[in-house]
């Protein structure tokens, strides 16, 4: 057995030990997506709550259900603000699912102090992305907080969408051989959100991939139907979560080519300053589908052809070994484990 065999044993053993939730305290980790968030969600609230499948929806009967929190800061960056991303992040969840937005609540948490010309205009980008969607809004809350209890504002949204039934998408069902499709260059959203918070010296114009994916699933189902195996939006913890998720889910192993994943030239400058990997970096427009082989270049033409996916790219392929686990070929021809995000290098995103 060769050292890299050897390590990749180990880790596969360690991979397999169920989560558990041992922290005295919660601390910005938990929220960032990556190894505390998975302990806290699947060694903590799922066995709780008795939760046996964790997805971006729930199903009942032909209907998909999703909730969802926004509490990023600034409440506007470049390429949208929170009222925008409230609406695109909880369609995309039931797109993803496998079902067609229908409608949406939500519930609005508003500091005191908030100027009315800021309220306005976020409400004003919830109808305006709301309708790009194609989805209502049809009821919500509203509460205020003493100045201090929250930024600006919070949004705390519930989605219910209907199942498609070309749709026959599930975490377990990648099979070695699948393709990976990715629907645009990564890292935008996240790194729009740190350049808008000014705490670095850094002049690079990048634009949040906020979006509705719902046209891009719409044009995977219809181009190659059951043969999509699943699909995942890539947001907080990035691809590399997704792609760690879904390994560990299916027991496959997930083999990316790192020169083929799109990243823009500006995300990439700023991430090697701020010695952040892009792969990690949050998306809010951006989805990655796993297809059966025979299906992947049909698959691929009709992502490419979808709204906001002119960049979309084949970025690696599913192996049976080692299972569980995340390899990335290196435009250097090494290959390197890439694991799921670790502690919170971010600020909040979504």
């Amino acid at each position: 057995m060769t050292t890299e065999e050897h390590v990749l044993e180990k880790l596969e053993l360690w991979r397999r030990k169920p989560p558990k939730f041992r922290d005295e305290r919660i601390t910005m980790a938990h929220g960032a997506g990556g190894k505390a968030t998975q302990m806290l969600v699947e060694g903590l609230l799922a066995p709780a709550l008795g939760l046996t499948e964790l997805a971006d929806a729930a199903v009942v009967e032909d209907l998909a259900l999703t909730t969802d929190s926004f509490v990023v800061k600034p409440i506007r960056f470049p390429g949208g603000s929170i009222g925008e991303l409230s609406v695109n992040g909880t369609v995309n969840d039931l797109a993803v699912s496998g079902a067609r937005p229908l409608a949406l609540t939500l519930s609005l948490v508003l500091e005191e102090g908030l100027g009315a010309d800021d309220l306005r205009a976020e409400v004003e980008a919830i109808a305006a992305a709301a309708a790009a969607a194609g989805v209502s809004v049809v009821g919500g809350d509203t509460k205020v907080v003493e100045r201090g209890r929250c930024d600006s504002m919070y949004i705390c949204t519930t989605g219910l969408g209907r199942i498609d039934g070309r749709a026959k998408l599930s975490p377990t069902a990648l099979r070695p051989g699948d393709r990976i499709l990715v629907s645009g260059s990564i890292g935008e959203h996240g790194m729009a959100i740190m350049l808008a918070r000014g705490e670095f010296e850094l002049a690079a114009e990048v634009l949040s991939d906020t979006q509705p994916l719902w046209p891009a699933v719409d044009a995977l189902l219809e181009a190659v139907g059951p043969s999509l195996r699943c699909v995942r939006d890539a947001t907080r913890g990035g691809i590399a979560s997704v792609l760690n998720e879904l390994a560990r889910t299916s027991g496959v192993s997930v083999v990316v080519r790192e020169a083929d994943v799109p990243v823009k030239p500006a995300v990439v400058g700023a991430c090697e300053i701020l010695g952040i990997d892009p792969m990690y970096v949050a998306n809010e427009g951006r989805l990655v589908a796993f297809v059966a082989p025979e299906a992947a270049d049909a698959a691929f033409a009709a992502l490419a052809a979808a709204p906001g996916c002119e960049g979309a790219s084949e970025i690696g392929v599913v192996r049976a070994d080692p299972p569980g686990l995340v390899l990335v070929e290196t435009a250097f021809g090494g290959r390197r484990v890439m694991d799921m995000l670790v502690g919170d290098p971010l600020p909040r995103i979504c």
